[in-house]
């Protein structure tokens, strides 16, 4: 009996990971406010009824999305800051983070980029803010130690930079599809070689 109960739990919590994959693609095709969830209920193949089973709103599939890519992200992230490297290899290393979590999590960064400005004004999304922060603070700090370093520039405008290269990666969202040519690993090699060349020292 336990391990048949053992795996309805599993069958249970496969379920809600297809639930939330197919909102995720709605919210970022159709934009949140748009969605509904008879409209979610539709594209999962079920009854709007049904959809309450596993979740009691929009709002709480929306969060648990949000949230579960935003917490893959900084486990990622904060392998990166916590393993020594220099400050290029820092950057490198976080852009390569940013492209697999984009392979992983494609809708769910789409989500963000075209909502988390709305959605930042309701106390459940306030987390966004937070994240914004403490992504801001990762990559300028990375930079300031680069241009110390001389690893960069001296003359490297930080924070313009940083919204480059934070806009330019994220928005690989609204055209990346994983399984393509190219893999997340090589998508930001070619990035970094061009990014970089403009930002590191010459010799």
């Amino acid at each position: 009996m336990p391990t048949k109960k053992k795996s309805q739990v599993t069958a249970a919590a496969a379920r809600r990971g297809e639930l939330l994959s197919t909102a995720a693609e709605v919210f970022a095709e159709h934009g949140y406010n748009a969605t509904t969830v008879r409209r979610i209920a539709d594209h999962a193949g079920m009854l709007a009824g049904s959809l309450y089973y596993h979740f009691d709103s929009k709002e709480s599939m929306l969060e648990e999305i949000l949230r579960s890519f935003l917490d893959e992200l900084w486990d990622g992230y904060d392998s990166v800051l916590a393993a020594g490297l220099g400050p290029r290899e820092t950057l490198e290393a976080l852009v390569t983070e940013s492209f697999r979590e984009i392979d992983r999590h494609r809708a769910a960064v789409a989500i963000y980029q075209k909502e988390s400005r709305q959605l930042v004004a309701q106390d459940r999304f306030a987390f966004l803010a937070e994240s914004q922060r403490r992504f801001e603070k990762a990559w300028l700090s990375t930079l300031e130690r680069g241009v110390a370093e001389r690893a960069f520039r001296a003359d490297l405008d930080v924070r313009l930079t940083y919204r480059f290269v934070r806009d330019t990666v994220w928005v690989a969202a609204s055209w990346y599809r994983p399984g393509g040519q190219h893999s997340p690993e090589e998508i930001a090699r070619q990035y970094l070689s061009m990014v970089l060349d403009g930002i590191a020292v010459r010799e």
